[in-house]
């Protein structure tokens, strides 16, 4: 895996510095990163399942792409980036929401100001498979259900901004 230099913030989203990826997820630095969620006209959203090779959570299922923009890139050219990168989709973003999380996992941090970024897409996505394993399109009461039953089958960060975040709107707009 090449270094991935990454953006450490304050609580505020201010750049404070910056620092090495893995370094940062072991020490739990507060760091820049985004969660994009793409929505059909049917009100279902595009989940994708973690490539098995990922250095964590292989093989959870999670929004339809996370990451953390590169050094003065802004969060939503960097979403749009990646997300074209992973699921080989291209649409407008927009950010619904922000916030501060801090959850341990197989021995490391995401402490992440999260930038929560919609957009829609009708179609089937062209997966990265050295960064998606496989994809669903999955209504927001049947993913809630889901998580609720089956909570290990989700990453943690997901299941954060899925219970935080009022996505009901993003639909009715």
């Amino acid at each position: 895996m090449r270094e991935e230099i990454i953006i450490l913030v304050d609580r505020e989203d201010k750049q404070i510095g910056t620092g090495e990826k893995m370094e940062v997820h072991r020490a739990g630095e507060l760091h820049r990163a985004f969660s994009v969620f793409v929505f059909n006209s049917r009100g279902e959203t595009l989940l994708q399942q973690r490539a098995m090779g990922k250095y964590h959570s292989a093989g959870l299922w999670t929004n339809t792409c996370c990451s953390h923009p590169r050094v003065g890139e802004d969060v939503l050219v960097g979403a749009k980036r990646r997300l074209k990168e992973e699921m080989g989709i291209v649409c407008e973003l927009n950010e619904v929401d922000s916030f501060v999380y801090k959850t341990e996992f197989e021995g490391l941090f995401e402490h992440e100001f999260d930038h929560i970024l919609v957009g829609r897409f009708e179609g089937n996505p062209i997966i990265n498979k050295s960064e998606v394993e496989s994809f669903l399109w999955m209504s927001l009461v049947e993913l809630k259900k889901d998580i609720e039953e089956r909570p290990n089958k989700y990453t943690s960060w997901f299941k954060i901004a899925m219970d935080r975040t009022d996505f009901s709107k993003v639909l009715i707009s």
